[in-house]
């Protein structure tokens, strides 16, 4: 079986056949057992995920029945009930050989982590973008109607956001600038107030030779922030507008890194941050 939770809840047998369940509480506690994929997840938190801070006085009891549907319609599947297993305090998602996303996508970044270590730039670029590419919309589309799904959701995203900067990070450094603007025009639209990609923005731009648009784009994010919300745009953009008005030198040289403090381990660090996310929530 397949499992995938970055984007909509999907499930699909080995031969591409679709097996999500329909009800939308099925698909609610399936996602929340494949957050935690091979950890048990406890009956109150599984509660929570249901019916977020108000619950039915019988919780337990339709819990215990949501439990033994989705143990049938896997058995109806042919791949066996035991893949949901009664473990205290709750339950627990055997994954074994099933395959799930999420966990493609950590072992993806932690390659390139690996790549970045043994000074393979390109090959930990190349690697985040397949950890990028796994992901069909946000995470747990369907299922985000409760606080905690939509905070799982959440989590999940600011890993894969943090990705997107890391790989964004490298391309600079391999000085594929042009190559980026497109995409960094489309991410930029896509999310008008992420001010670290208006400043991969610029810098793409400057490096390009654009310097107009370099500035433009920085007049739109100011633009945006104090309309929207009232406020100048961070130190880090203010900062790169200064240097990008006096042309500094660094600006042109792919091995500085503009956005961070330490471009020795982008990734590591990012990912390091992402994991800590990951292991306490």
């Amino acid at each position: 079986m397949r499992f995938r939770i970055l984007g909509p809840l999907e499930v699909a047998t080995d031969h591409d056949e679709g097996a999500t369940p329909q009800a939308l509480k099925l698909r609610s506690l399936l996602a929340t057992l494949c957050v935690h994929a091979d950890r048990v997840v406890s009956t109150q938190r599984l509660i929570n995920a249901l019916w977020g801070g108000a619950p039915p006085r019988t919780a337990s009891t339709a819990l215990q029945v949501y439990i033994s549907k989705l143990r049938r319609h896997f058995g109806n599947l042919g791949v066996g009930s035991s893949i949901i297993a009664t473990q205290s305090p709750g339950y627990v998602l055997r994954l074994k050989h099933h395959s799930l996303d999420l966990r493609q996508f950590d072992s993806t970044v932690l390659q390139a982590r690996e790549a970045v270590i043994a000074s393979l730039p390109h090959e930990a670029a190349q690697l985040l973008s397949e950890a990028i590419q796994l992901w069909n919309g946000p995470a747990l589309a369907d299922v985000r109607a409760t606080p905690t799904l939509n905070g799982y959701a959440r989590q999940l995203e600011e890993r894969r956001n943090a990705t997107y900067e890391q790989r964004l990070e490298l391309e600079l450094g391999l000085g594929r600038h042009g190559e980026l603007i497109g995409e960094l025009y489309g991410l930029v639209h896509d999310h008008p107030m992420w001010e670290n990609l208006h400043a991969y923005l610029m810098i793409a731009l400057y490096r390009s030779g654009r310097i107009r648009e370099c500035l433009r784009a920085y007049s739109n994010i100011r633009q945006a922030l104090v309309e929207e919300i009232g406020v100048e745009p961070c130190a880090l953009l203010r900062n790169l507008h200064h240097a990008v008005l006096s042309r500094e030198a660094r600006l042109d040289d792919p091995s500085q890194s503009l956005l961070t403090s330490s471009p020795s381990d982008p990734v590591g660090r990012q990912a390091d941050r992402a994991a800590l996310r990951h292991a306490t929530r």
